[in-house]
């Protein structure tokens, strides 16, 4: 081994050396100390960085909520729990947290609409969505799953009928199945709000009721029947609820005659009830 290749190999080995004591003291100087407070609002928080607060992620709610700047229920996923366990660290009163839940606002599955195409490709909503799907109404839902494979928290899985079941007793609300749909067909609601359209059809009745057995007609019944005037309103050929001034009964949902409007539906849907009702069926009983 010739005496310049040794010289080399020693040079760079120092070089190393030195660029190394360099950034060692370049991290030790330069570094910022993680606030104590928000590492422990941080551990707090569930970790799931689902975007359902608004921000980013978990680390910059923390942050938020160490300096002031958001609430201690900014959390839809870690509820009344997390929200206590807040209070409790930074020392200040508690605060209710509104429990957020997903709602699919759509009841034409595979028995309640018609066909009018066969799909072939990929079978996600989003590629399905570009072509149109296989139904009738191209405001139904396509019944590909997507909305369920974007759950992180078991809340939700899809019936024999085609159609997505949200779990009352884990959805937390994050928002992911409703940002997953390419139709908005879910949507994000308080859960004292009970009443609900479960149609998106903007067609004109005759068209909505050639699709779909469960479609709204737009008959405006359900917007008589309800005891505040504009509480329910027509528009665009679908009957919209206002959840400022429409009393949550069940009154507007009498005389619907496609049942498309009912009343305090998704209390009742739990995991528990959704899968012994499922192997039941699979049973045969």
């Amino acid at each position: 081994m010739s005496t310049t290749f040794i010289i080399s190999i020693v040079a760079m080995g120092g070089l190393g050396l030195l660029f190394a004591g360099f950034l060692a003291i370049a991290n030790s100087k330069l570094k910022v100390k993680e606030d104590p407070l928000v590492a422990k609002i941080l551990d707090t928080l569930p970790g799931t960085n689902c975007g359902a607060c608004g921000v980013a992620g978990c680390h910059t709610l923390a942050e938020q909520i160490a300096k002031g700047d958001s609430p201690l229920n900014s959390c839809p996923a870690g509820g009344q729990e997390v929200a206590d366990l807040l209070a409790e660290i930074l020392g200040v009163e508690g605060v209710a947290a509104k429990r957020i839940l997903a709602v699919v606002l759509c009841r034409g599955g595979l028995d309640e609409t018609v066909k009018n195409a066969e799909y072939r490709g990929d079978y996600t909503c989003s590629a399905a969505n570009l072509t149109g799907g296989e139904k009738v109404c191209t405001y139904s839902c396509l019944g590909y799953g997507e909305c369920v494979d974007a759950c992180d928290f078991e809340a939700m899985a899809m019936n024999d009928n085609g159609l997505p079941v949200i779990f009352n007793d884990k959805c937390v609300g994050c928002g992911a199945c409703a940002r997953a749909c390419p139709r908005d067909i879910i949507e994000m609601h308080p859960e004292d709000r009970k009443l609900f359209v479960y149609c998106r059809s903007m067609d004109k009745g005759p068209v909505t009721k050639k699709g779909c057995k469960v479609g709204c007609i737009a008959c405006t019944l359900c917007a008589k029947d309800c005891e505040v005037e504009g509480g329910i309103v027509m528009k665009n050929n679908l009957a919209v609820v206002d959840y400022g001034s429409c009393p949550q009964d069940d009154l507007p949902t009498k005389r619907c005659p496609t049942k498309c409007i009912l009343f305090d539906e998704e209390s009742a849907v739990t995991s528990d009830t959704f899968y012994s009702t499922t192997i039941k069926k699979a049973e045969g009983q």
